[in-house]
């Protein structure tokens, strides 16, 4: 007990920084520019407390525009300019879950809603509209379009909230046309879904091209009488949570308002990039609608992500850019004659941020860094850009460069920790059992000495659809997982961050892995081999190896401590998939493995579940129980075998916390316990 509480103790920080220090350095998120008036907007999340921020010229020093105070979980999002520039839209809470609960970690009396609220930056003041989310705002006038349970809905910023019209199916991707007239939405029906356009004034609705496929992404032309959007070919035996690196090729289709019809404009070659990539741009930047009335969008026609322009009114694509490396998000800029993207040219671990002319050319270096930078935007003069940063050191930071000048700081805060405490990752390789190369990160603490044996601590990232950086995330999540490894590396622990197989940025067939996930599980090569290369270096104690993650990453701890019992001597399991033929279901609520007894057969043998009865080790088990993503009862499952076992299992739970938890509170309570519990398990072996 005293063992105990004196490691409790150190955890609250003598030496070096805190976790709740580290954890509270505020992250910025939703970074927007104005339509008019040369204006950026962003959210802060700064322990725990969300709210939005606004910078115009010529200081671009940015201030508070709301003014929340709690550690609520409440989430702020979807921010949208009004055409004016006087007025931010945006929504306030989290999406319901299928039982139509809304997200309440704080366990609230009375549940918090989701809704779309509006904040006016002159005065500091907001207002409700109206229960919903996902909002549009028109680009012509004061209406803002929004979904309530999958149906569209039209409010004025004075809070008069109607329904557009009643649909079948459920409702995405909202998008005005220039001119306010329609509203374009994509109507998901299941296994096939249709694009619409919304007439604002006839009040009627009409169906484009409607077929058997899977139709997404409605972009409209500058002028607004014309429609892209993705065609995907319609399958009932899509693989999830398992390669697909060839599928019937999607194609880009363009719907002509004034005619009625519609014509493929162009499709992809068979092989690779014929499957759609709806990973790789986020939703609402599929496709791009730039000048010289060309469209972007982006293709793995080489086995790496890039972009491509195509002539709207017929032609070849035009590859925008080109090399052993990835593009992950793409903007126009306000004049549509370039392209802003952010990717890992040149730069495998990292994201600096580019831009190229829309009709082709050479790429031009927006960021030039050792550092981490994306989500950038223009302004709407085009004469500042905005954008987010970090470094190994730095945690995210709002910045803006405009005129000759070095870019600087939105906003500055008060440092939440010395960041000289903190260490520089470095790029490292291993082999996995099977040869495989895989990419890593490692950290190794300040002060080690020749001869000295120190314990380690390999972190798996969740996904899998994902890629560590060298430095603080550009996502709050792994943020969060960074402050973790750095606070142990500056506990004396070594650190490896991992990037195994079927995660991003190392090209298609890197992310294809075959017999990857629930096909096979083949990232367990990967996470032994891991093990194997820590336990090679003189400085680490082969025997004090432990393996912590989240989601995906929670699975692949359980992998370890159920396949390689004698090389991890320990394991943090947060929110982990123990059972594909359980957790798949939650994707793909038809799944039935009873039907599918060879896929689920597969899956099963592919899941910790499967060795659970090799599990030796500790553990520890954090877990959400209003968990959308992992069903809280693959923890439930897990720890009833493991006690039958005799394996020593802890847990920590968060009653009503969803899988990223919303609070504050629940990862510093989260990550102490995940600290404490590897330093009593693996230096007092308590």
């Amino acid at each position: 007990m005293l063992i105990f509480l004196f490691l409790a103790a150190s955890l609250m920080g003598a030496d070096g920084p805190t976790l709740a220090d580290l954890l509270g350095s505020a992250f910025p998120s939703e970074l927007t520019a104005s339509g008019a008036g040369a204006k950026v907007a962003f959210v802060m999340n700064a322990r725990g407390v969300r709210n939005i921020y606004v910078a115009e010229p010529p200081s671009y020093k940015a201030r508070a525009v709301t003014h929340y105070t709690a550690d609520d979980g409440q989430e702020i999002t979807n921010l949208e300019w009004s055409p004016d520039a006087r007025t931010i839209v945006y929504v306030r809470g989290g999406a319901a879950n299928r039982a139509g609960e809304i997200p309440n970690p704080l366990s609230e009396a009375k549940s918090p809603e989701q809704a779309i609220w509006a904040a006016t930056p002159v005065s500091g003041q907001s207002r409700r509209l109206a229960a919903g989310g996902a909002p549009a705002m028109s680009p012509k006038t004061s209406t803002v379009a929004f979904l309530v349970k999958g149906q569209v809905w039209l409010t004025g910023l004075d809070g008069k909230a109607e329904q557009a019209f009643q649909m079948r199916g459920t409702a995405g991707n909202l998008a005005w046309s220039p001119d306010g007239a329609f509203l374009a939405f994509t109507s998901n029906r299941g296994d096939h879904s249709f694009v619409g356009v919304f007439d604002v004034a006839k009040k009627a609705v009409r169906f484009v091209d409607p077929g058997l496929d899977q139709d997404v992404a409605p972009v409209w032309s500058p002028a607004g009488r014309r429609l892209a959007f993705v065609r995907r070919a319609a399958s009932r035996g899509q693989t999830i949570f398992g390669p697909q690196r060839a599928a019937e090729p999607w194609s880009i289709r363009i719907h002509d308002l004034a005619s009625g019809v519609t014509r493929e404009a162009w499709k992809a070659d068979a092989g690779a990039g014929s499957v759609f990539a709806s990973h790789a741009l986020p939703a609402a930047g599929q496709l791009l609608w730039g000048d010289a009335d060309r469209i972007l969008f982006s293709w793995e026609k080489t086995g790496w992500n890039h972009l491509y322009s195509l002539p709207a009114n017929g032609g070849l694509p035009v590859a925008l850019t080109k090399g052993a490396f990835e593009v992950e998000t793409a903007t126009l800029s306000p004049d549509r004659k370039h392209v802003v993207y952010a990717s890992n040219q040149g730069d495998a671990h990292r994201r600096h941020l580019w831009r190229v002319p829309v009709e082709g050319g050479a790429a031009e270096a927006l960021t030039k860094s050792q550092g981490i930078e994306w989500s950038g935007v223009y302004a709407s003069d085009g004469k500042a850009f905005a954008y987010l940063a970090s470094d190994a050191k730095q945690s995210a930071t709002p910045m803006i460069a405009s005129g000759a000048g070095a870019a600087q700081p939105l906003l500055s805060l008060p440092p939440a920790f010395d960041a000289n405490a903190l260490v520089e990752p470095k790029a490292v390789t291993f082999a996995a059992t099977d040869g495989m190369e895989i990419p890593a990160q490692l950290f190794l603490p300040a002060g080690l000495k020749a001869g000295e044996k120190r314990p380690a601590a390999i972190f798996f990232h969740g996904g899998s659809r994902r890629q560590m950086l060298l430095g603080w995330h550009y996502a709050s999540y792994y943020h969060n997982c960074y402050a973790l490894t750095q606070y142990l590396v500056s506990r004396g622990w070594v650190a490896l961050s991992v990037n195994y197989r079927s995660g991003i940025g190392y090209g298609m067939e890197f992310r294809e892995a075959l017999e990857y996930g629930a096909t096979g599980a083949s990232e367990v090569r990967d996470v032994i081999g891991a093990g194997l290369y820590l336990r090679g270096l003189d400085f680490v104690d082969g025997r004090k190896i432990a393996a912590w993650g989240g989601s995906y990453g929670g699975y692949l701890t359980a992998h370890a401590l159920s396949r390689a019992p004698e090389l991890f001597a320990a394991g943090v399991d947060v929110h982990g998939v123990h059972d594909w033929n359980v957790t798949i279901r939650n994707f793909v609520p038809g799944y039935n493995p009873v039907a599918e007894p060879e896929a689920a057969r597969l899956a099963f043998t592919s899941s910790p579940m499967a060795a659970v009865r090799n599990w030796r080790s500790p553990v520890l088990l954090i877990h959400g129980d209003d968990d959308r993503n992992v069903p809280f009862s693959e923890s439930v499952t897990l720890v009833e075998e493991l006690r039958r076992n005799k394996v020593a299992v802890e847990s920590v739970v968060f009653p009503d916390e969803v899988h990223s938890f919303l609070r504050y509170a629940s990862w510093v309570k989260a990550w102490e316990a995940a600290a404490e519990f590897l330093e009593r398990r693996l230096r007092s072996g308590k």
